[in-house]
C-alpha cells in the first residue's frame, strides 16, 4: 500500500522534523526558500526591473529569485513579462532581465537540437589541456567547503544548505572547480544539479560548457579583485585568506593555462 505524505503542517519547524523523520535524518536543516505559488507571488510584486539591470552582478544585487519557481513550473517566463510590462514605461528599461528570461529559451533550444551537448564536449576545451586532462571525480575538499579559498567556500555553503547561489558566484565556482581545480565540467554540472533548487539541465550544463570553453571562444576565469568587487561584507575577500585568488589576471593565465597563451 503507497503511503501517502502529510500535505499540511503547522509550520516550518513542524515540516523540518517531519522531513527528517521521513527520511532518516538526523539533520533537520531545510532551505529558507519557501515554495508554492504565494511565495512565488512575492517575489514577482517585488520584482525591480530597473534595479536588476544595474545591479545584477552584485550578490547583494535586486535580482528576481523567481529561478527556482520558473525551474519547477509554478510560473512561466510570459507571466514574468507581463508583470515587466505592467512596470516599466518603457520595456528598454527592463532589458537586461528580459535578456536573461530569454537566455533561458536559448538554453531550452539548443539542448533540444543538441542534446548530447548537455553531458558532452560541444567542442574541444581552449585552455591548452585535454579532456582527458581533468578530473573525473569532485576532490573532497570542496565537496565539504574546506578549500583554501574562503569565499568560494561560502559559495559552496550557501550552495549546499540553501539550494541557491547568486549567478555570479556560480560562474566563480564553475571556473575554480574547472581551471583552478582542473576538474570536467561534467562533474560540476551534476554537482550542481544535485543542490539547485532551479537546477535546469540546459542552462545549467551549457553555462558550465560556457566556463570551461568547450561552448566558447575562451576559458573564463576571475580572480580575488573581481569577487570583492562583487560582493558585500558577508564574503571574505581578505588574500591571506584567499591565496589561489588574489593575484593578477596575467599570473592566473599563465598558471592556470601554461600550455597555450590565452586572452583574458
Amino acid at each position: 500500500m503507497v503511503k501517502l505524505l502529510r500535505k499540511n503542517f503547522l509550520d516550518r519547524d513542524e515540516l523540518r522534523h517531519y522531513l527528517a523523520q521521513i527520511h532518516d535524518d538526523t539533520d533537520e536543516s531545510i532551505s529558507p526558500i519557501m515554495g508554492g505559488r504565494k511565495a512565488c507571488e512575492v517575489k514577482l510584486a517585488n520584482m525591480k526591473p530597473k534595479l536588476y539591470g544595474r545591479t545584477r552582478n552584485h550578490l547583494q544585487g535586486d535580482v528576481t529569485y523567481l529561478s527556482p519557481y520558473l525551474s519547477r513550473g509554478v510560473i512561466a517566463p510570459q507571466e514574468v513579462i507581463n508583470k515587466i510590462k505592467d512596470s516599466v514605461d518603457n520595456m528598454r528599461e527592463a532589458e537586461k532581465l528580459v535578456q536573461e528570461l530569454t537566455w533561458r529559451d536559448f538554453w531550452t533550444h539548443v539542448a533540444a537540437h543538441r542534446p548530447e551537448w548537455l553531458w558532452q564536449d560541444a567542442e574541444p576545451y581552449k585552455t591548452g589541456w585535454q579532456a582527458t586532462d581533468y578530473a573525473d571525480t569532485m576532490p573532497e575538499d570542496i565537496l565539504a567547503a574546506q578549500t583554501d579559498c574562503a569565499c568560494i567556500n561560502t559559495f559552496i555553503d550557501s550552495l549546499h544548505n540553501t539550494g541557491y547561489v547568486h549567478n555570479h558566484a556560480r560562474m566563480y565556482l564553475a571556473a575554480y572547480v574547472i581551471h583552478f581545480r582542473r576538474v570536467k565540467w561534467q562533474v560540476g554540472a551534476k554537482w550542481f544539479l544535485d543542490h539547485l533548487l532551479d537546477g535546469y539541465p540546459p542552462s545549467n550544463n551549457l553555462s558550465w560548457q560556457w566556463v570551461a570553453s568547450t561552448f566558447s571562444h575562451k576559458p573564463y576565469i576571475f580572480n580575488l579583485g573581481n569577487v570583492d568587487k562583487y560582493t558585500g561584507d558577508d564574503i571574505d575577500t581578505t588574500p591571506d585568506n584567499n591565496r589561489p585568488l588574489a593575484k593578477t589576471y596575467a599570473v592566473l593565465t599563465k598558471e592556470l593555462f601554461p600550455n597555450k597563451r590565452v586572452d583574458v
